[in-house]
């Protein structure tokens, strides 16, 4: 196999040249349909028929050794190498040797074989890395003459899923027999797809593919979904053709270092089976394995979300994983010539590639659960105070679209379905503190607010600014942050909300900047901030719960939201710091189910209830910075938080004007660290087929914070079979954050004179 940055030739030829063709600007899904479909009133083509355009068929003109050309010589490699604007050759007289072959001289006549061994070239005098400029060659063999097998597979077994003559044929169907045809004409032919369709073509480089240069167009709904769809693509060429060639294995290493390709083809060999490992080539929109002697498909299939044609052509196949439901993208799915089941041989030729997909996904089992997640005690020392948070984007009803999450099952995206899920996730962590991002008006106040009530919690809310300028019935869809905490351990004493636009264009020194009315004030992001006091110990705590803008191509706009986050939190905590003592900490009395007020508080020993502490200013406060950020380790947003500061010339301020932000940089006072820094960072807390990445976090102020523990990974193996959240066991596209700390104590606390009703028995 023609395996890396190499060039290949056959000793003792000529030059060679190739003639240079157009990039193809069809959409990538139209890539796997070539040719048109037979006419409807048209029979199956047999190879029988005679046909002036096609060549005689004869049992021996199917050649086993691949390697081979008409002529017995053994065929040039196509894999070439070479940046764009070099020249480009072809062997003089290649085209001669695939005319059509003299009848004295077929393919039934013996001739010697010469095996000649490939010399390596480098390209330009010299090899080139795989991160540098490589493609295919795409020279065009447009007098090819293909050749047609007999009627039978190419396994050897009879096809008999063609319907019946005067049978209808689906317009699917039609296109189904015109690619099994054409795979057979394929499969005496090496680099087939190289040779004739030039598939491999120069790309428009790695920056115009990249979604982080530009915003999309047309993506007018926000949505903290990140990408990295193009990113890996840092070849000028993604596609291998490795048909025709005789193999009998595909070496692991061929998924694992090839990651970035978007057509593979290795049909027309002897291959019985495919490596799990197929599943990392997460990026391909089109494989080809036809003519080989595969018994099945892995059930790593399914992580290849992004194919839209999977050929699959004369096989040995009986059945079909039901992780190919995934494959929502997939138009076109290649089984004639298989001994499939009746049902997916109806199901395609009726209704098409799509409604098997549609029909797989429905029916597919939820499958063994991950391993739990384990907790990491980080802190065993003993403590007069702890307190736990949970942070938890659930992915709002409106968001969970099948364009989004197509390969959920739709009994599973739905919110009926995942509301529950999230809400017994929320009751297992039982956190005092519990942060929800994506929470639209309706699911706060019709469900988790009523339904949270039971379980002792009382909530904070707020929705994104552009509720405002709708009507109720609109509004009610529009989500935003919801902040939980258990009544009985804390009081709120205040609450504030902070919108990014509005703080933004209300400040001196950004008034007059373009980017800010062009960048910042369209995105209506929002962070709820609440102030609390623990009613047994008297401490207070600050708690932000915020959602930062997603779009990656707004790196600038992000880092200004958490720059006015927080400078806010910052002159909230100074105001907060002189908040005066709480006088009345009585808790909030329930009923009991008969109607009567519960006495419990009232019974048994009474807790002494502490008075409030004060704070010289507000960094001594205990702070907890909660939310969904949309960034990830090293960008601006998370240097801000994690070090204090950020240069006003950052790289992700771009060539924008934000007043004093890029004239004098941005800072804050605290003292933040990640909950998850004395420990492994997660692998990844947002997990999509185009995106997976850890871009949630719980910051602290580390000199009124000890943290004690963290929830530890998600089961990696499980990652490893399915493509994306939500699924059967994961109710949203994010993980779940929890975190738990003790609160240091403090040498000098004022006592103050305070009135203390009966304390409500807490719940352990």
């Amino acid at each position: 196999m023609a395996d890396g940055p190499y060039r290949f030739q056959q000793p003792g030829t000529g030059p060679y040249y190739y003639h240079s063709h157009p990039p193809n600007q069809h959409h990538p899904r139209h890539l796997a349909r070539s040719g048109s479909p037979p006419n409807n009133s048209r029979t199956p083509y047999a190879n029988e028929t005679p046909s002036p355009s096609r060549s005689p068929v004869s049992q021996a003109s199917h050649n086993p050794y691949g390697m081979f050309g008409h002529n017995q010589q053994q065929s040039q490699h196509m894999m070439m190498n070479g940046g764009s604007g070099h020249q480009r050759y072809m062997q003089a007289g290649m085209a001669n040797k695939f005319q059509q072959p003299n009848p004295q001289q077929h393919h039934g006549q013996p001739q010697q074989h010469q095996h000649n061994h490939h010399q390596q070239q480098n390209h330009a005098g010299g090899h080139q890395p795989l991160g540098h400029q490589h493609t295919f060659s795409s020279g065009t063999m447009s007098n090819v003459t293909p050749h047609f097998t007999p009627s039978h597979l190419h396994s050897g077994t009879p096809s008999n899923n063609q319907p019946a003559l005067g049978e209808s044929f689906s317009e699917h169907w039609q296109q189904q027999l015109h690619l099994a045809n054409e795979a057979r004409a394929a499969s005496s032919t090496p680099h087939h797809h190289c040779r004739k369709e030039g598939v491999s073509r120069v790309s428009k480089g790695a920056a115009e593919s990249s979604p982080e240069h530009s915003p999309r167009a047309g993506d007018d709904e926000e949505r903290n979904r990140a990408t990295t769809t193009g990113e890996i693509r840092r070849q000028d060429w993604d596609a291998m053709d490795l048909s025709g060639q005789g193999l009998r294995a595909l070496s692991p290493s061929l998924f694992c270092h090839y990651m970035f390709l978007g057509k593979l083809f290795i049909d027309n060999n002897r291959l019985t089976s495919l490596h799990p490992s197929i599943g990392q080539l997460r990026s391909l929109t089109h494989l080809d394995a036809s003519n080989n002697q595969l018994m099945e498909i892995p059930e790593e299939i399914g992580m290849l979300v992004n194919l839209t044609s999977l050929l699959l052509f004369h096989n040995k196949i009986t059945s079909l994983p039901n992780e190919i439901g995934y494959l929502f993208k997939l138009e076109m799915l290649g089984v004639e010539g298989n001994p499939l089941d009746d049902e997916y041989m109806d199901a395609i030729s009726r209704r098409g590639s799509k409604a098997l997909v549609a029909h797989l996904r429905e029916n597919t089992p939820a499958g063994p659960p991950p391993n739990g997640r384990d907790w990491h005690v980080l802190d065993q020392t003993d403590a007069s105070e702890t307190l736990s948070v949970l942070t938890y984007n659930i992915l709002c009803e409106r968001y969970a679209t099948p364009k989004l999450y197509g390969y959920t099952p739709s009994e599973i995206l739905s919110w009926d379905y995942r509301k529950k899920v999230i809400l017994d996730e929320i009751k297992e962590h039982d956190a005092d503190i519990v942060c929800l991002q994506e929470v639209d008006q309706e699911g706060y106040h019709e469900y988790f607010r009523r339904e949270l009530a039971y379980q002792d919690y009382r909530g904070v809310f707020s929705p994104k600014t552009r509720a405002k300028t709708m009507a109720d019935r609109e509004a009610k869809f529009v989500d935003g942050c919801a902040t939980f905490f258990k009544s009985s351990k804390y009081l709120c004493l205040d609450k504030h909300v902070i919108d990014f636009a509005n703080m933004a264009i209300n400040r001196p020194d950004m008034k007059g900047e373009h980017d800010t009315f062009n960048r910042v004030m369209p995105r209506d992001q929002i962070a709820v901030v609440t102030f609390f006091e623990n009613r047994a110990t008297g401490s207070r705590l600050i708690v932000v719960n915020v959602h930062i803008h997603w779009d990656p191509a707004y790196k600038d706009v992000k880092l200004v939201q958490v720059a006015i986050l927080m400078e806010q939190v910052s002159k909230l905590a100074d105001r907060w710091a002189k908040h005066p003592p709480c006088t009345e900490k009585t808790a909030f009395q329930h009923a009991d189910i008969d109607g009567e007020d519960s006495d419990s508080a009232t019974k048994g020993p009474q807790e002494v209830l502490a008075p409030s502490q004060e704070y010289s200013d507000g960094t001594q406060i205990p702070l907890l910075v909660c939310g969904d950020f949309n960034s990830s380790a090293g960008s601006g947003v998370y240097d801000l938080m994690a070090q204090g500061s950020v240069s006003g010339k950052h790289e992700d301020l771009g060539n924008y004007s934000y007043g004093n932000f890029t004239r004098d940089g941005m800072a804050h006072p605290f003292n933040l660290k990640s909950a998850y820094s004395g420990t492994d960072e997660l692998s990844i807390t947002n997990y999509t087929p185009d995106f997976s990445d850890v871009i949630d976090y719980i910051w602290y102020s580390s000199n009124g914070l000890q943290i004690r523990g963290v929830l530890g990974d998600v089961d990696l193996e499980y990652l490893s079979k399915v493509p994306g959240f939500p699924n059967h066991h994961f109710p949203s596209d994010h993980l779940p954050l929890r975190a738990e700390f003790s609160v240091k104590t403090r040498k000098e606390i004022k006592a103050v004179e305070a009135k203390f009703g009966a304390p409500k028995d807490r719940r352990s």
